[in-house]
């Protein structure tokens, strides 16, 4: 049977770890800090554990803290939303909504719609986290996901919509290419320095050429004069002239237009992974989750082919 009790002190708990201070927290409750301070000891003894970790210097959530705060932060969420619901204002968007993108594309071209859509509708709390791995929307409770790549299908429980292809040119400095020469072929590579896409594991990854047939593409694995993990760090390695790198246009294309990088071996381009914009069937139809997945289905459009 379900006890009230298990309510107390959630409030509190999600305060704290959103803000990182008991202090802080109080005054958003206004509450005192010992109110505060005695709501999460009373917390952390029914439940066995401890939920923060702290020090002389900072708070922050334990590994049972954090598992703790995912699921308290989900249920707050689902009784604002049955809130919203039964109000007259339910169809302007209003409260918290989770976004997950990745994170050299979201910081680029994402982060500042999400920002232009928050000013034009104040009520709005976007919660942005960048990450380049996989994430189960439904696992992680967000709202809104943009992956570039993912599984070949997706699960019953999620929505997503396909923008575009992301494009891959191979590219270098004007002063790389005047000192080291332009490439002609694709054999011509083995003869010039790579800027190199660096894995956690060590490995440097693939580069991927267009094939002889239509939809074909070629996987070649280069050894790198310097590898980076991180496609904006990528950008920086080829601007400084340390070799070829190839790179999606979505990130290159403002050095394209500005002469710093040179496309080269333009046959050899490729579309390689596609975008999608994802989403929880079951909160689609909340208003701030519909009107920010139109806005952003309207203004990202462009990018699949920039």
């Amino acid at each position: 049977m379900f006890s009230s009790e298990r309510l107390k002190g959630i409030d509190v708990f999600v305060s704290v770890a959103d803000l990182g201070s008991f202090t802080a927290a109080a005054e958003r409750l206004n509450l005192s800090s010992s109110a505060v301070s005695k709501s999460i000891a009373r917390l952390e003894g029914r439940l066995g554990v401890r939920l923060f970790q702290r020090t002389t210097r900072r708070l922050s959530l334990s590994e049972a803290g954090e598992t703790f705060y995912r699921t308290c932060t989900a249920v707050l969420s689902d009784l604002e939303e049955v809130e919203l619901a039964l109000t007259s204002e339910q169809s302007e968007p209003q409260g918290r909504v989770r976004i997950d993108l990745p994170a050299s594309f979201g910081r680029l071209h994402v982060l500042p719609l999400i920002l232009e859509f928050a000013k034009q509708h104040p009520r709005l709390h976007p919660h942005v986290s960048f990450s380049d791995h996989f994430v189960d929307p439904a696992q992680e409770g967000i709202d809104i996901v943009i992956r570039i790549g993912g599984p070949d299908a997706w699960a019953a429980n999620v929505g997503h919509r396909f923008f575009g292809a992301q494009r891959l040119i191979f590219c270098a400095s004007p002063e790389y290419l005047s000192a080291h020469g332009t490439p002609l072929s694709a054999a011509d590579l083995d003869h010039h320095q790579c800027v190199g896409y660096g894995q956690s594991d060590g490995a440097v990854g693939p580069w991927y050429l267009k094939g002889r047939q239509p939809g074909d593409m070629e996987r070649r694995v280069m050894s790198a004069h310097i590898a980076v993990g991180d496609g904006e760090g990528e950008v920086m390695a080829a601007l400084a002239g340390l070799g070829i790198a190839q790179l999606p246009t979505w990130l290159t294309q403002c050095h394209l237009d500005a002469g710093t990088l040179v496309e080269v071996l333009p046959q050899l381009a490729t579309d390689s992974l596609p975008m999608n914009l994802v989403w929880l069937k079951s909160r689609e139809r909340l208003p701030k989750v519909q009107a920010l997945l139109e806005y952003l289905s309207c203004r990202l459009e462009p990018y699949g082919s920039a």
